[in-house]
């Protein structure tokens, strides 16, 4: 299950990008604003973190204007790793090599062909482990300091 979330600047990516899950058979719940109802970008961020934290979801798919506030929110919940990605590479190597568990997009800046592409790469890649996961661990114990 996939966590999808987003505010009012989202909405339409988060439209796209649930229509594509839809046609891949991947299951999600939608925690995301509605056509035209405001929404802050920390909210959506914590209620689908939430779920990936609890374990009820996988993974998170968060959208804001850029990407760039709801990845920032995200990153302030314990356990979740999130990357704001706006090309192939970097949704490959998020998952590769940081274990990541939350994509997030920009409904303002990412066209809807990028974002599916972006999603797809970011679902079907592994985490590589070995001494990557030195370092996710170094970013878990930073994590627990605080």
């Amino acid at each position: 299950m996939i966590a999808v979330a987003n505010d009012h600047a989202g909405y339409e990516l988060k439209c796209a990008i649930i229509k594509h899950l839809e046609e891949k058979g991947i299951e999600y719940i939608d925690l995301g604003s509605g056509e035209g109802e405001k929404c802050d970008y920390p909210d959506a961020a914590k209620k689908a973190c939430k779920e990936v934290i609890s374990g009820k979801c996988e993974k998170a798919i968060l959208i804001c204007g850029t990407g760039i506030g709801i990845s920032i929110a995200a990153n302030k919940v314990k356990g979740i790793r999130a990357c704001a990605c706006s090309d192939y590479f970097s949704a490959k190597y998020t998952r590769l090599h940081n274990d990541a568990n939350a994509l997030c997009l920009g409904g303002r800046v990412c066209g809807v062909g990028l974002a599916c592409e972006l999603v797809d790469v970011f679902l079907e890649t592994e985490f590589e482990g070995g001494r990557h996961q030195r370092r996710v661990d170094l970013i878990t114990a930073m994590e627990n300091e605080q």
